[in-house]
């Protein structure tokens, strides 16, 4: 059966064509990225302050694939007359639209082009798809009695002992998500997100699929998931993450089944390090695709071939934590790998799903990899989940689909009381704190993780700071804010908000703090960043107003 984006058990809402199908769509590769504007030295140009800082909480410094795709290039290709969509600086290319066979010889032309690939639909197919979707199982409205604080998500957080983490006080304060994913139908006005955006972490959405438009579209795939972390209604549906702040990224086409999405989906990944995300958590996957010569075999699931494998280990190595459905092909009489990228990948946390009892779904898929690793690595609960629908009510709804984002939550929250800690030690972490670490497998990977052991037995040692030129308090503030030089004569202070946008800058001598400290009084709830220079280096601080 073919995969359609893991949304088995899950009956996509509002199917219909919107812009272009992807019958003349293309992918571009490019050679190299030289005479670039932009350089390993100035990564101020193109990466966030938060991005800059998660690399330097984890000691990983810029290299060349964080570094943009050459504008000129992008230029070079546009004026041959193709419509630029999705460009990809970790795999170097762009994805353009045209249905001008002389438009591709042009651009085939190009000295800095190494491929052109097409990328097709198969009409009949797209059609057999949505047939499929329509014919799927529609998930099963909730009856499911209420049992204090978490109401009907309490039995997924606490087969994880995810409360224990919210006991502590970690519940994402502070922490940032991407959700990429095939729509988010109905999450702008369900009330399980009021509290998100009431408070502003709702930080900002974007679309892959379509050259403009709403995510609020397509599918209320994404808006399950959503909600397993993100919903916050006391005594009726409380998520794994309800403190944390959120991007909705549209990656996936629920039109058709095409490897442009693998590309769109890295596309999305690089909008979301570029903004400092901690974590991404994706409930999509590919295995068989509209035109069977995309078609990944086994072979190619070994971790460093396909698209999206390949983009998901390099977001990775950004410092970012990636989790992703292991699949739902895992039917009874499959014996060899039925995973779908990228849960492949090596440094993913590749999540397989088990019911309320901790026993494993019929459909969750199972590796090991290609080249012999155990995937998946952890479960979570994927039967029977508390999810939110389109319509501001909730259903019960299968799929490893949700058993990712349930976990991804809980991680977040494990992230934010580990700050310092390096990705491969967090996911590490959650490995050996599953209840099967001593004896892992194909099925069930290390287990279902104990996340209370894991906070516990993580100790990670934050770093030596650097000399603190600046010094801004209360932090957090509920409006009046002070700010102390602490060493040298002045410094130049930029403001910057939490997407890296430079607010203000001001030259600082230590004395003249009270128009500083005016403009900082007149901040809006929410999370900013001051970049201080002084003749002792460099210091960015992080500042929390909540008003």
């Amino acid at each position: 059966m073919r995969k359609v984006s893991f949304l088995l058990l899950f009956l996509a809402a509002s199917m219909f064509a919107q812009a272009q199908v992807a019958t003349n769509i293309y992918w571009v590769q490019f050679t190299d990225k030289a005479n670039s504007p932009y350089s390993i030295e100035n990564p101020e140009a193109y990466l966030s302050p938060r991005a800059l800082q998660r690399r330097a909480n984890q000691g990983i410094a810029i290299d060349e694939y964080d570094i943009p795709v050459n504008p000129q290039y992008l230029q070079a290709v546009a004026d041959c007359g193709a419509q630029l969509l999705n460009p990809s600086k970790w795999l170097n290319g762009v994805s353009v639209y045209t249905a001008d066979a002389s438009v591709v010889e042009a651009i085939n032309a190009l000295e800095f082009v190494s491929t052109v690939r097409n990328c097709p639909n198969d009409p009949e197919a797209q059609i057999r798809k949505e047939e499929w979707l329509a014919r799927e199982q529609k998930a099963s409205e909730s009856t499911r009695a209420m049992y204090g604080y978490y109401g009907g998500a309490e039995t997924q957080i606490t087969q994880l002992n995810g409360n224990v983490l919210h006991d502590n006080g970690y519940q994402g304060e502070g922490m940032v998500v991407a959700v990429l994913d095939g729509g988010f139908l109905g999450a702008d006005t369900h009330p399980c997100f009021d509290n998100m955006r009431e408070e502003g972490r709702l930080l900002g959405t974007r679309q892959f699929v379509y050259n403009a438009g709403s995510v609020y579209t397509q599918s209320n795939h994404g808006t399950g998931c959503l909600s397993t972390m993100a919903a916050y209604v006391p005594n009726t549906f409380v998520g794994t993450a309800p403190k944390a702040s959120y991007y909705l990224i549209h990656t996936e086409d629920g039109r058709s089944e095409n490897i442009i999405e693998e590309y769109n989906w890295v596309s999305g990944a690089e909008y979301a390090d570029s903004l400092g995300v901690d974590l991404c958590t994706t409930s999509l996957g590919y295995i068989g695709f509209d035109m069977p010569g995309w078609d990944h075999p086994i072979s190619d699931l070994d971790g460093k071939t396909a698209p999206m494998t390949i983009g998901a280990e390099i977001a990775v190595s950004r410092g970012m934590i990636c989790l992703n459905a292991a699949g739902n092909e895992g039917y009874p009489w499959v014996t060899e790998c039925c995973l779908g990228v990228p849960a492949d990948a090596e440094h993913v946390l590749t999540i397989g799903a088990v019911d309320g009892s901790g026993e494993r779904t019929w459909f969750s898929s199972f590796g090991p990899t290609a080249d012999g690793r155990i995937k998946p690595d952890v479960m979570a609960m994927g039967q029977s989940t508390y999810v939110a629908d389109d319509n501001g009510g909730y259903y019960n709804g299968d799929g490893t689909s949700f058993a990712t984002p349930v976990i991804a939550g809980v991680v977040t929250c494990l992230r934010q009381a580990n700050p310092y800690a390096t990705v491969q030690e967090i996911c590490d972490a959650i490995r050996a704190c599953g209840d099967r670490a001593n004896n892992p497998d194909r099925y069930y990977g290390y287990g279902i993780p104990d996340f209370a052991q894991a906070l516990e037995t993580l100790h990670v040692e934050e770093p030596a700071q650097a000399e603190e030129i600046i010094n801004v308090y209360p932090n957090p503030s509920q409006g009046e804010m002070h700010v102390v030089l602490n060493e040298g004569a002045k410094a130049e202070l930029t403001v910057f908000d939490f997407m890296g946008r430079q607010l203000y800058t001001y030259s600082f001598n230590g004395l003249n703090h009270t128009t500083l400290e005016t403009y900082l009084n007149t901040l809006d709830s929410g999370i900013y960043f001051i970049k201080a220079v002084s003749e002792l280096g460099n210091q960015t601080l992080k500042f929390v107003v909540t008003k």
